[in-house]
């Protein structure tokens, strides 16, 4: 593959520090962005800053942990469509020659589907990921109109060394972990080199579109998941938290938690996307490595 010059928005964050090294590995050339001056990265603030690129991965917005407060909405809200807007008019500036935009999403852009299995040709649907999902994709699907390849990636619970894993790997490594809520709920996981992985095959491969899971092929239940975690530090699963509680203690959070999302990654696999952990174990027993 040619090597790309390009610039990744959120390159210092779990998903974006992988993606840098593995393009840079790749042959790519990296430049990292920020909004505020910090060693090693490149200050955005208009066009001329885009103007040496190829393309451009965004990947930055305000995390999701913590609670949902009304003005913690509207800081995730707004820093994921404000944030690509700015990126996207910059694209439309005759300063650059950006020809592929990679957008960050997250399957919370179906709701809670049930048991219902959902690719990317799926409806969106209900809440607020499944609307601040629906905002920032359409923000990124602007750039469109400037002759721009957009993907946009809707991420699964990530799986590593860094992200809510690192939360939740100490509680069972004490044996304390448990299924959430009935346990029946799906969760469409995948391994952060995986989704650092698909971002930079859709970067090099021109008959990758729209919208993108980035799942593995076999999503699993709630009660699956912690069942493997427990069995992968080699602990029981034996203390379920009840949906009540997460609901008190999380408020709208635990709907992250609760709901169900049945997501399969339809296109990466019609496309042959190769997986490097295609299943719930392989991508345990990497986390352990």
């Amino acid at each position: 593959m040619t090597g790309l010059h390009v610039g990744i928005f959120g390159a210092s964050g779990f998903v974006g520090s992988v993606l840098h090294r593995m393009a840079s590995e790749n042959g790519d050339t990296v430049i990292a962005f920020s909004r505020t001056k910090r060693p090693n990265f490149r200050v955005f603030e208009s066009a001329a800053d885009l103007a040496d690129l190829d393309a451009v991965v965004n990947l930055a917005g305000e995390p999701i942990l913590g609670l949902w407060t009304k003005s913690r909405r509207k800081k995730i809200l707004r820093s994921r469509v404000e944030g690509t807007r700015k990126i996207v008019e910059a694209i439309g500036s005759r300063a650059t020659s950006i020809r592929t935009l990679i957008n960050a999403s997250a399957i919370g852009f179906y709701g809670d589907a049930g048991d219902r299995i959902v690719d990317e040709s799926a409806p969106a649907g209900n809440g607020f990921l499944a609307d601040t999902c629906q905002a920032w994709e359409a923000e990124a699907y602007r750039a469109e109109d400037f002759g721009t390849r957009v993907v946009t990636v809707r991420t699964g619970f990530v799986i590593g060394k860094g992200g809510a894993m690192r939360l939740i790997r100490p509680v069972f490594q004490l044996g304390l972990g448990g299924r959430l809520g009935s346990g029946r709920q799906w969760m469409s996981c995948v391994h952060v080199e995986d989704v650092a992985g698909m971002i930079l095959w859709a970067l090099h491969n021109e008959a990758v579109t729209g919208p993108l899971n980035a799942a593995l092929p076999d999503p699993v239940t709630n009660a699956e998941f912690t069942k493997a975690v427990a069995a992968s530090v080699h602990r029981p699963a034996i203390f379920p938290v009840p949906a009540i509680l997460l609901k008190t203690l999380l408020g709208d959070l635990s709907h992250v938690i609760l709901d169900s999302t049945r997501a399969i990654p339809a296109k990466a696999e019609s496309l042959s996307y190769p997986f490097r952990f295609s299943s719930l174990h392989r991508a345990l027993e990497r986390n352990e490595g």
